[in-house]
């Protein structure tokens, strides 16, 4: 990701995690101390980047079924009261087991459960876990503010340099204009990444532009206000309310429209790009050509195994190709350096260069497609041969 493809290229892991040396196999050292690993037909990649993921969601696949999508999230939000907070950590371990065996080293998680930070940290993992909050009745904003901060506090000893903690005001059908300017303006004085749910469905743009539609009367139903500023954008009702920052990531923004597209370049704003989650939810296609021609920096994520069944992230990235008719290269960066690049984390990871993290995936090339590139893309998760984060072994398969 850092230049062209080197063939029978060679990666030295140094002592302290990082990668030492990198380039023809000839010219990086092979210190007799060190073991020393072959791939003959397979590609050293930088370990893969997932920009969305509700790990701690897994072995929820299948169970929900709703067709329309206020009444799935609904019917989620029901099965999660089902789960004891031990039942989320084996779930968070099982997720990130399963990333690992796709070749993603770092993930940007949501959920409100806490279990993914305490696995990644268990783990000596490598990501962002953002603490979800809610919060619809502008009443409840100081106080859902007060726990959110509570919660973070108590989880920011989970924190290391490759373990970080943010916040993510879940989405605008789920909370009040106050909390967003409140948990926004915190966000950006204490330097926290911040994801939110955004422009997904039709349904919460129909919220925002005209109060109607199933968000609008579940807020009736519950007595709470609808929001004071209508006929807006869900995009331009963040950047109303101060939401839309460099440390913003905003997740899905499907429903965008050329003016949303300039809002998101203007705020210095990042998009996770989840195609196959829009797709099993009837959402739409994102116009992710058009954010990346703006300059808007974008990564790839799989969402929840609830959505899609999966943490396949090259599958993504084949996806979003497609609709975006993008190259293969493009394709791989987006799932690379460009995932970290969304998550502000480009100078550590998202490329295979010395100094960075020793994070790499070796994938076995199928003999489909002409270049490097189409020919990882043309592989499943079967094809993923072994993991590394931080020079360390976290997934072998013979």
């Amino acid at each position: 990701m850092a230049g062209a493809p080197i063939e029978r290229g060679a990666v030295l892991f140094g002592p302290d995690g990082r990668i030492q040396s990198i380039g023809p196999d000839r010219a990086v050292p092979r210190p007799p101390a060190v073991p020393a690993f072959d791939f003959p037909d397979a590609a050293l990649l930088p370990g893969l980047i997932n920009t969305h993921t509700h790990l701690e969601l897994t072995g929820f696949e299948g169970r929900v079924t709703a067709p329309e999508f206020p009444a799935w999230i609904r019917s989620l939000r029901q099965l999660k009261t089902t789960r004891t907070p031990d039942d989320y950590l084996r779930a968070a371990r099982q997720g990130l087991a399963d990333c690992y065996a796709g070749g993603v080293t770092t993930i940007a998680d949501t959920g409100d459960s806490g279990a993914v930070i305490r696995v990644l940290a268990d783990a000596s993992g490598s990501g962002i876990a953002y603490q979800e909050v809610f919060g619809p009745h502008p009443s409840q904003a100081e106080e859902s503010l007060a726990g959110l901060q509570r919660r973070v506090q108590e989880l920011s000893s989970l924190t290391s340099p490759r373990v970080r903690i943010g916040v993510s005001p879940h989405a605008p059908y789920t909370v009040s204009a106050g909390l967003f300017s409140l948990v926004a303006a915190w966000s950006q004085a204490e330097r926290l990444p911040l994801a939110v749910h955004v422009a997904e469905s039709t349904e919460e743009s129909e919220f925002l532009l005209a109060s109607s539609g199933p968000f609008a009367q579940a807020w009736r139903d519950r007595n709470i206000p609808l929001p004071a500023s209508q006929g807006i954008s869900p995009i331009a009702w963040l950047a109303k309310h101060g939401v839309l920052s460099p440390l913003t990531l905003c997740i899905h923004a499907v429903q965008l429209g050329p003016a949303d597209i300039r809002v998101l370049a203007d705020s210095g704003a990042a998009v996770a790009h989840c195609p196959i989650s829009n797709r099993a939810h009837g959402h739409g296609t994102a116009p992710i050509s058009s954010v990346l021609a703006a300059g808007v920096r974008v990564g790839l994520g799989t969402d929840s195994v609830v959505s899609v069944g999966h943490l396949d992230l090259l599958a993504e990235a084949r996806v979003a190709g497609k609709h975006a008719a993008l190259t293969a290269d493009q394709q791989l960066e987006l799932c690379t350096i460009g995932g970290a690049r969304a998550l502000n984390l480009q100078a550590e990871v998202g490329s295979l260069e010395p100094g960075k993290w020793a994070d790499c995936t070796v994938i076995r090339m199928t003999d489909t497609g002409e270049t490097p590139a189409e020919r990882i893309l043309a592989s499943s998760a079967d094809d993923v041969l072994r993991t590394y984060l931080g020079g360390m072994e976290v997934h072998r398969s013979e």
